[in-house]
């Protein structure tokens, strides 16, 4: 199949959406598929697919600008940079099927009428929410796919009846996400605290503030937050009013993400729903307890043996904190069975699988 990945902040950042998408397609890559890939960043020698460049203006450059309809946040103002661009470089002819997660411009971008010939299929992928495939509302009303891979139960049973869905998650590489000793050293964290780890854009909807008033209590813990964004001095500010010599903020590359997580006893994440959330396998195939908001959606990827509360109530996270600490001192580090069902080389043949049934069905 001849296949087409695009999104901004592809060879440009290493957000999830990017993370995820990418390990999909080099893995249909490697397994034989034409595989191009279109975004902001630039080409790498050893990918196994083929890159093009279409640039685009970071996201942080619009934060202080007015958010409208249609631009509702900076995210927005970013995509619609790259779609200008996009959309000089793509030839729907290329391709059978083009892959995305962005909208409202890349999706319409890659929808295009096209002049003669066969249009490729359109597949979205609810990475970031589903709210495109589900709203009637403003710009929402103009969205379309042929296919529409919902990233967990919730998203496929509210749109199984009016799209062509398959549920699958997203994945973790589990010859680079395992145990390890880490290297606290390195990354600047006590070696003398029990470290709980949130990896987490700081805005509102990952509640890193939330995360910081429930550690503050454990008088003996060190936070350590990864990520950034335009909450940063809002996070740095309570962090020194509440969690004074016990908090670490770093970004860190993605070769270093398996140490961050080996190096951390405990992984906390806050956010009250997530579309997937990649971290959660990751931390949990390098033998990290996981406290997180209860819910099914939550409990389908990590199964019932975690630490998972009402994270609006801080006392119960607190609890939960410490509980998972106490646990992981009192039993031997072992990576959780379920990690393994989220390995890339499973989430690309379930990609497959649903491209060729949709093409098909189109023929």
């Amino acid at each position: 199949m001849r296949l087409l990945f695009a999104l901004p902040g592809f060879h440009k950042y290493e957000r999830g959406a990017e993370i995820a998408l990418l390990s999909v397609a080099a893995e249909l890559a490697r397994t034989g598929d034409d595989v191009t890939v279109i975004g902001s960043g630039q080409a790498r020698p050893d990918d196994p697919y083929k890159f093009i460049h279409a640039s685009s203006i970071r996201r942080e450059n619009f934060e202080k600008f007015p958010f409208i309809p249609l631009f509702r946040s900076e995210t927005v103002y970013e995509e619609a940079t790259f779609a200008a661009n996009l959309a000089l470089r793509y030839q729907p002819s290329d391709f059978d099927a083009v892959l995305t997660c962005s909208f409202p411009f890349t999706n319409m971008v890659l929808r295009r009428p096209v002049l003669g010939g066969k249009k490729p299929l359109n597949l979205f992928i609810t990475q970031n929410g589903e709210w495109p495939a589900v709203s009637n509302d403003a710009e929402y009303r103009f969205f379309s796919c042929d296919g529409l891979v919902c990233t967990n139960p919730d998203y496929y049973e509210t749109n199984k009846d009016r799209w062509n869905c398959a549920l699958i998650p997203n994945g973790i590489s589990i010859d680079r996400f395992k145990l390890g000793a880490g290297d606290r050293a390195a990354l600047g964290f006590p070696a003398d605290r029990q470290v709980i780890l949130m990896v987490s854009a700081l805005i509102p909807t990952k509640r890193v503030l939330d995360g910081i008033r429930a550690v503050a209590p454990m008088g003996d813990a060190h936070l350590v937050v990864a990520g950034d964004g335009p909450m940063r001095e809002e996070v740095k500010a309570l962090a020194a009013e509440l969690l004074p010599g016990r908090f670490t903020q770093l970004t860190v590359t993605p070769d270093q993400m398996p140490t961050l997580y080996q190096s951390a006893d405990v992984f906390l994440h806050m956010s009250l729903l997530e579309s997937f959330g990649n971290v959660f396998p990751e931390a949990m195939a390098c033998g990290l307890p996981i406290v997180g908001h209860d819910t099914q959606r939550l409990r389908w990827i990590v199964g019932d043996e975690e630490f998972l509360v009402d994270t609006q109530n801080t006392p119960s996270v607190t609890k939960a904190l410490t509980d998972a600490l106490a646990a992981k001192q009192a039993a031997p580090v072992k990576v959780s069975e379920r990690a393994t069902n989220f390995a890339w080389q499973n989430i690309a043949r379930q990609y497959r699988e649903f491209l060729t049934e949709l093409m098909s069905d189109q023929s």
